[in-house]
Parts: structure tokens; sequence; C-alpha cells
């Protein structure tokens, strides 16, 4: 805090050294003055002197002088230079910063009178001595240079105050931004989160206890201790100057978490920066959640989450009260007495759906990547507030690829999101968890297809709870994660086919997903295909039987069969498959039993003992009569859907025969049809052979006569071709 020189003299040489947080000008500013009066919405300087300048910010009026201004701010001279209007000039300044308070403060440093330097107001003050350009080039220890020192050696170095100045900068953008204020409050929060929680002594807020802190969605306000004496707000268990109790590493996450989205950002990548784990991280993020979207991240239903509500889970009573850190009115009155500001800062009031969605794509965006940094059921419930919200489509995809990463460790209940599309068409959104199964199974691939990529923080030493992933076993738990999926899509059909709007298709291509090794029991899958069918009977016998194809007989318990067996949804075709399979793990158990049994017997009796392989009738002798009736109607069926086919056959070869026959027929009538057709061309095939006769019988003679004559050998004659055409 600073005192500058007055013209007492009680602060002597330059004129500034540390105070009892008071501000004043250096010099009386031409007006004597015993301060300000507010009348109604208007501040008076309390002189004799009367007003020549009026200043107008939002609905507050200032009548003011001109000099004090004149001597101290740029802006204010430029624009009582510029104005042409007669006395009292008017001024408008709708556009100052931090608004009619800031400018009160400002104007008193004018005038000299003392001003009361706080958390909550020092930002606002800063940005409007920028605003009204109050630098050094017109006096020395002007308001720009005092409140610049007082946020460097005062604010930043105390731990509640950074979070105030903070919180107050919310109404200053961009000024606030441009003046570093932003930047510098960040990076003091994350330097002091950063410490190592042994050497803390500072209070700080803390949170209520839970038996989960880091993954505590809701987690209720804390109760603050009366400011009176001690001008900093904590929580009795949680402060380490009053007792001797180890500091917890998540601190921090209440005083950060009152913080606007955009800052909580700032400090979060500040955090970030400076090396803080992965996990503390993610649970900071999860808490910030919890308290400015508990609606939409607590455990419930669908149905009672809500898009407009306020953040501050509890009421507004227990809310946290942050009215100051270092709030100290020591312009002349004794330490400790408070002024109490008619605005509390509160997290939260009626958050629009609009800034919901900014709250959700901002924590969307800097959730570390490592793979366990938040858990599974929070991912799914940010998702399930991003498709509520029309949160935008490429962070929806980054969200459901970190789902992907983590999909063994959901619950069914995380899956169950509603379907916010306009159609309407399901009731839950069956093709996002399609899409999260596909994420999971190009996860998995990837991971297999590089055994040895260890973890990039096994050679830190930091355990990573729920990984499946790394070392040597990563096969292993790589199946294990498949059946735990598996498991989970089970039950997640069983659940999404009593709606009567899923289609056929969607069902089966999401049982399919899966490799058929990641079931090593289709009771789940039955279960689920039961439920289908009782919700849609409508079903053809093609599509009954396009849905159990999913399903593999073989693979179903004792149970599962019984009851298949009885049930009258399914077609006979997979009953018969059903009681099929069960007749072979029958056969198979006997004979293993069987074999236990001969080997031990030929064990006491001290000889190779050849078991005897039991035959048919045996088998069937050792079945239950409950089954043997059953297998006795299947037999019966499948008797009667042989003769049926039978009878189909005799048709079929009946109808070949007659076929056959009208075949011949047709062909008959092709040849009567050819015969006219045909004589023209026999009477020039007899022409032709006459023709070769008489060539013939001339070339032998005229051979005959050479051979006798000449002895040369006979040329063989020319052939005629067998037509003319």
């Amino acid at each position: 805090m600073w005192e500058s020189e007055s013209d007492s003299g009680v602060v002597g040489g330059g004129g500034r050294e540390y105070g009892n947080g008071v501000l004043s000008s250096n010099k009386h500013a031409g007006v004597k003055t015993d301060g300000f009066e507010l009348r109604g919405q208007s501040w008076f300087v309390a002189t004799d002197i009367p007003s020549d300048l009026l200043v107008k910010i939002g609905d507050m009026n200032f009548h003011l002088h001109k000099y004090p201004l004149l001597s101290r701010s740029g802006k204010m001279n430029r624009l009582i230079y510029e104005s042409r209007d007669p006395d009292p000039t008017i001024l408008l300044l709708d556009d100052l910063p931090g608004g009619p308070e800031a400018f009160e403060l400002a104007s008193k440093f004018c005038y000299g009178v003392p001003v009361d330097l706080t958390a909550t107001n020092i930002s606002g003050l800063r940005c409007a001595a920028e605003y009204l350009e109050m630098t050094e080039d017109l006096e020395e220890g002007n308001l720009i240079f005092k409140t610049e020192a007082f946020l460097s050696y005062v604010v930043l170095s105390s731990w509640r105050d950074s979070i105030l100045v903070l919180k107050s900068c919310e109404k200053l953008s961009p000024w606030a931004e441009n003046l570093q204020i932003v930047r510098r409050c960040s990076e003091s929060i994350a330097w002091k989160a950063c410490s190592n929680p042994k050497g803390i002594k500072w209070a700080y807020t803390g949170k209520s206890p839970s038996p989960s802190t880091a993954n505590n969605f809701a987690s209720s306000s804390p109760k603050w201790k009366d400011p009176k004496d001690s001008g900093f707000y904590s929580s009795p268990s949680r402060n380490n100057n009053n007792n001797n109790q180890p500091v917890p590493p998540d601190w921090w996450f209440e005083d950060v978490s009152i913080l606007r989205i955009d800052h909580f950002v700032r400090v979060i990548t500040a955090i970030k920066v400076k090396g803080m784990r992965f996990e503390l991280l993610g649970a900071s993020i999860t808490h910030y959640a919890g308290k400015w979207l508990p609606g939409l991240i607590k455990e419930g239903t669908p149905d009672e989450m809500s898009v407009s509500h306020g953040s501050n889970s509890s009421g507004g009573s227990s809310g946290p009260d942050w009215r100051g850190g270092l709030h100290m009115v020591l312009s002349g009155k004794p330490n400790g007495q408070h002024q109490q500001d008619s605005a509390p800062y509160l997290a939260g009031h009626g958050i629009s759906p609009k800034d919901q969605r900014m709250i959700v794509e901002s924590l969307i965006s800097i959730i570390p990547p490592q793979k366990d940094s938040v858990t599974c059921t929070f991912l799914l419930r940010l998702l399930r507030a991003a498709n509520m919200l029309k949160v935008a489509p490429a962070l929806i995809t980054e969200l459901e690829k970190r789902v992907g990463m983590q999909f063994e460790q959901a619950t069914l209940q995380d899956l169950l999101i509603p379907s916010y599309s306009n159609k309407g068409e399901t009731v839950y959104d069956v093709d996002l968890v399609q899409r999260l199964l596909e994420h999971f199974l190009v996860q998995e691939q990837t991971e297999g297809s590089s055994p040895s990529r260890m973890s990039p923080y096994a050679d830190a030493g930091i355990p990573r709870a729920n990984s499946i992933s790394g070392g040597g076993g990563n096969g292993g738990s790589n199946q294990n994660a498949k059946m735990r999926v598996a498991r989970l899509v089970d039950s997640y059909l069983t659940e999404v086919a009593r709606d009567r709007n899923l289609p056929l298709t969607k069902f089966q291509v999401l049982a399919e997903a899966l490799p058929e090794s990641a079931r090593s029991c289709d009771d789940g899958l039955y279960r689920a295909i039961d439920s289908y069918l009782k919700a849609h009977p409508t079903l053809s016998e093609h599509e009954r039987k396009r849905l159990c194809r999913v399903m593999d007989c073989q693979k179903l318990s004792m149970d599962a069969c019984m009851h298949a067996a009885q049930n009258e949804r399914l077609p006979l075709r997979v009953v018969v498959q059903v009681l099929f399979s069960e007749q072979v793990k029958i056969s198979n158990a006997l004979a293993n039993t069987s074999l236990k049994e001969s080997t031990t017997l030929g064990e006491a009796m001290g000889t190779t003992y050849q078991p005897m392989i039991p035959n048919r009738k045996t088998l069937i002798e050792a079945t239950p009569q409950s089954f043997q009736a059953r297998w006795a109607a299947a037999k019966k069926d499948i008797n009667t859907l042989k003769f049926e086919l039978e009878t189909v056959k005799t048709k079929y070869v009946e109808l070949q025969n007659e076929m056959e026959v009208m075949q011949r027929q047709f062909e008959k009538t092709g040849k009567v049809k050819n015969t006219s057709s045909s004589a023209w061309t026999s009477g020039w095939k007899k022409l032709s052979k006459l023709t070769k006769m008489s060539g013939h019988e001339t070339q032998d003679m005229v051979g005959g006569e050479q051979v006798g004559v000449d002895h040369q050998p006979t040329r063989k004659p020319r052939r005629w071709r067998n037509s003319i055409s």
C-alpha cells in the first residue's frame, strides 16, 4: 500500500513508500475540499467554488472543476480543450473502464482526497487511469504509477488478492488484457498453486470434506469465517495458519473455481506450463465443472437435468462471499474497520445456455491429453452436456475419442445419453454409442500393434489408476478390456431394445461390432435379443432369424438354454440349434465324467483301464426327462419339416419331367418348319456331287496318258466346293 507526499511534508524524499493503503496526490489540486458528497445520482465536491465541469458516466453525474482534472489527466485536458460548450462543460464518458466507481476514485485522487486501495478496486482504477492518461509526464507519482506499484508489490505477492483481482477483471475487457493484468495474475496464481504444499503458509478456501475430493461433481460450498478481524475468508479446517493439518494437493481447487471460464482457462494453462501433474489438472477441471454446471454434470437421470440454472449448487447464503482479501480502510481510520461492498462476487447467477456452451467448449479444450487425467464418467457427462447444448462438432468428435480411450471404465447409466437430434427417432443416442465403440476398437488395435510401447509417465514413477495399457501384459489387458466392454454393450442393448423405434439394423450393427473373442458367454446378448423381440412383436420370420444370427448358441449357459427352449418368440430353427448345442455339451460332460472315473478306477486297480465310451442310448438315458421331452417335440417338428421337404422335392421332379416333355414337343415342331426350307439346299448338294464325279473321271483319263508318256507323278485333282453359292 502506498501513501504519496503531501504538503504537510509527512512523507519526504521521492514521496513514495509503503504506507497505510492510502493514495493521494503529492500536492493540493488548487481547490480545497473536505471530500465528495453523494446526492441521489450525482456526486458533488464539498467546496464553496461553483462547479464548471459535468461528467456523465451511465446514470451517475459528477459535478467537478476543470483545473484538478486538467493537471493530471491528459484525456480530460484534450476533451475539455476540444469542447465548445459554455460553462459548465459537459463530457460523456460511458466507455470508461471501471464505470462510475473507478472514476469516483480517480476524481478523488485528482482533488487530493485519500483513496482506499483494495484488491477489488485496484484493477478498475488501473484501467481508468490508463483511459484518462494519468501518466508521469503530467505529474510525478501519478495514478498509473501508483496503481501499477500496488499491483506488482502487494497484489501479486498474495494468493487471495491475486484471485480477487483476476475476478474483478471480468468486466474490464479488453483493458485488463492489454495492461497484462490477467496474465500477471494468472502466472502468480499458477506459481503458488505449483508450490510444495508443505511450504504453504497463506490462507486458502479448500473444499468441503468428502469421500472423493477429486471426483466430486457437485461439492457443497465451504463455510466462511467472519472477516471482521483478519480480512481473509477461509474454511476453518483448511486454514494452514491455524492448525497443523497437512495441506492436501487440491487445496487450490475451490479458490480457482470462482473465476470466469476464460480466466480459469488462462490459470490452468499457466499451471500446465509449470509442470503440474495431469491428475490434479483433470481433478480441478472436474471440480470446476461441478461448480458451474451442477445440473449437467451431477448424478441423476437425464430428465432431472436442466439447462438454465444457477451454478452454485448450494443455497445463496452458504456460497463463498468474495468481498475482498486485503480490504483495509486506512485513510485516517483504525485498522479493522471494513467497508462492505454492495455487490459481492458470487460464482454464477442464472447462467444462460450460451454461457454454458462456452464453458463446456472451454473445458473440453483444456482437458489434459493423458488417458486417465479425468474419469470416463466425467467425460460421458460432459459429452451429454455437449450434445444438449449443441457444441461445435469438432469438439464433440475430440471428446468422443477421449471417451473411446477409457470406454472400458464406463457404466450403463453413463451410456444412456438421450438423443437430442430433431428427428427424435430413438429415445437414446445409439449412434453415439456406436461411434464410441468404434473409437475404442481403433484404440485397442493401435495399442495391440505396438505392445512394446510404454507410457511416457512410467519412467517418472507416476501411478496410472485404472490403466489397461503399458508393459508386456498389454495383450491380456486389452482382452480383459474388450470383455468388459462386451458386457457393457450387452447391458446397453438390453436397455435400448425396449424402444419400439429402434431399427433392427442399428441393433444388429452394434451387437456385431465387437469381435467374437470379446464374448466368452452370450447370455447378455440373448437377453438383449429377447427384450427386442418382446418390444417388437410384429417382426417377420426372416427378421427374427436375422436378429438371432448375432448370437452364438454354443456360448449360452444352461439357464439360458433352458429359457430359450421354452421361448416362443424365437424361430424354430434357433430353438433346434440351442437344443442340439446343449445336447452336445451334455454328451461332452458325460464323456469327460466317465473318462475321469475310469482313470481313477484304473489308478486304484493298478492297471491301465480302457474306459468304455458311452453309446447314444446311454447318453439319452442319462439326459433329464424334461429335456428329453423337449427334445422329442423338437424331433417331431424336424420330421414334419423333413416330410414337407420330401413333398416339395417330389413336386419339383414332376415339374421337371413335364418340362422335358414340353421341350421335346417344341423340338419336333421346329423340325417340321425347317423341311420346306431345306429342299433347295439338298438340290444344290446333289448337283455338287455330280460335278465332283465328272471331274474325277476326266482327271483319271488325262493322268493315265501322262504317266505312260512322260512318267511324271500324278497331280492331285482339285477339289470342288460342295456349294456354288
